[in-house]
């Protein structure tokens, strides 16, 4: 039985994703990327493993093509992104990362292992290790192992 006294363990998670994300914004911005946008750091990832079209992004991402159009056109302008021809079909283009684009995904990887060694350091390895289980319980483990979410670890 939960305790009224204290906080609901939903308002909790949603208080932690914040400063975690306030964190991050901050870390980043410091190393020149104070221009990020929301949806940013997911296309940074799908893009760090390689170039794809808009088509496998949207669907990666689970957005429109409309929509992965719109991000990519808006991060291009701030020079994260560039799109190139495909070397097998000059009429498909690829989503590349930028030199500037890979800078900011490194800060982004950097600020998340910085922040679960802080973590790991102040509670130890046991208790951490169980919230990733329960985190990961939470998500559901077949989201965990979609393609989806893949496209979001380092």
């Amino acid at each position: 039985m939960t305790d009224p006294r204290k906080p609901d363990f939903g308002i909790l998670l949603v208080a932690a994703e914040h400063e975690f994300v306030r964190g991050l914004r901050a870390t980043t911005a410091e190393r020149g990327f104070a221009d990020q946008g929301r949806s940013d750091g997911f296309v940074l990832r799908t893009l760090g493993d390689g170039p794809t079209t808009i088509s496998a992004m949207a669907k990666r991402l689970e957005i429109t093509k409309q929509g992965a159009s719109q991000i990519a056109d808006d991060m291009e302008r701030r020079g994260y992104v560039e799109r190139r021809p495909d070397p097998s079909d000059a009429r498909v283009r690829l989503l590349h990362l930028t030199e500037r684009g890979e800078a900011a995904l490194a800060a982004a990887r950097a600020y998340h292992r910085a922040y679960e060694r802080r973590l790991r350091e102040r509670f130890g390895d046991a208790v951490i290790d169980g919230v990733r289980e329960v985190l990961t319980a939470m998500a559901g483990e077949d989201e965990v192992r979609s393609p989806h979410f893949r496209a979001l670890l380092f």
